[in-house]
């Protein structure tokens, strides 16, 4: 592979794991599975004040992770690919996994 694009590949990889790198990015991205919602919506689900919530919208938008559609006054806010959702999921099963190892290892140390 042309190591030029490859660089490119990788940095895009590294924009969108930089947009996961929050958990209150993440809940917003769960928050979204349902489907699209406002600024107002998403602060009263997640209990945040609506300027964390905008900025942390604003990386997720940056970086393609999210959509903002305007409708009237307000925008709505939705996944780009729903496949984030199960790559997160993914990443999930592999912290519960070694989360379990770990666990049984302080066990067999006790």
């Amino acid at each position: 592979m042309d190591k030029k694009l490859l660089k490119e590949i990788n940095l895009l990889h590294a924009q969108i794991c930089g947009g996961l790198a929050d958990p209150k990015r993440i809940a917003i991205l769960y928050a979204l599975a349902d489907g699209a919602a406002s600024v107002n919506e998403l602060a009263e689900a997640l209990e945040m004040p609506q300027a964390t919530l905008s900025r942390h919208l604003k990386v997720l938008r940056d970086r393609g992770i999210v959509v903002a559609t305007r409708q009237g006054m307000n925008i709505f806010y939705s996944l780009a690919d729903k496949r984030i959702l199960q790559a997160l999921d993914l990443l999930r099963q592999v912290l519960a996994k070694d989360l379990s190892k770990r666990s049984a290892l302080a066990e067999a140390l006790s």
